[in-house]
């Protein structure tokens, strides 16, 4: 395949992974251990964070871990059979196939663990970048929230200052739709009303 493939498999690569992307593994999880319906506890969306809800911390464990997981796997197969452009066409794919996966009405996670799936195929010094900066920030502030979206900076700023450039780019659109959805955190985060990790009720 040449670098920059055809349109046509640059959508093949964005639909492929958003459908890699869509599979709501915390849901699927959660459901198989016959624990109460995501969507209806905490904030009712699909990812990590709400499956700790749950009370299980193996489920949560395992959802981060295949959320992100999702989108690497999209990547490195998208640039395996079609190139570098392809696997950030299936970056995006996997990355909106989270947030908003067709199969439940386009009400998916908030995408942090597959913007570290997506990062670390496309680009694993980045994503290096992205866990520092997350366990740092974590580590001082204990809002899991706010360590994501400085973590997602993080990401940008690496890749650019790499001398990735179109890559940055990328990223950059990316965790802007990251930000958006963290639309609520913020504002509870500008509150005081945010909840920190590890505090009770």
């Amino acid at each position: 395949m040449p670098d920059t493939p055809p349109a046509l498999v640059l959508l093949i690569a964005l639909a492929f992974g958003y459908l890699l992307g869509s599979v709501p593994f915390g849901l699927l999880l959660t459901r198989f251990a016959g624990t109460k319906d995501l969507r209806t506890i905490g904030s009712g969306n699909i990812g990590a964070t709400n499956v700790l809800r749950t009370g299980r911390k193996d489920l949560a464990a395992a959802t981060l871990l295949l959320d992100a997981l999702k989108g690497t796997a999209a990547v490195l197969l998208a640039r395996h059979f079609a190139g570098e452009t392809a696997a950030m066409a299936a970056a995006v794919g996997a990355f909106l196939g989270h947030i908003a996966p067709v199969w439940l009405r386009f009400k998916g996670g908030k995408g942090v663990a597959t913007f570290l799936g997506v990062t670390i195929g496309l680009f694993w010094p980045a994503a290096i970048a992205f866990a520092v900066v997350w366990l740092g920030a974590a580590y001082f502030t204990r809002y899991s929230s706010l360590s994501a979206l400085m973590a997602s900076v993080a990401t940008v700023i690496a890749a650019m200052g790499l001398g990735h450039n179109n890559l940055a780019v990328l990223l950059a659109v990316l965790a802007i739709l990251l930000w958006l959805k963290h639309h609520e955190n913020i504002r509870r985060l500008l509150e005081g009303t945010e909840g920190k990790i590890g505090a009770k009720g």
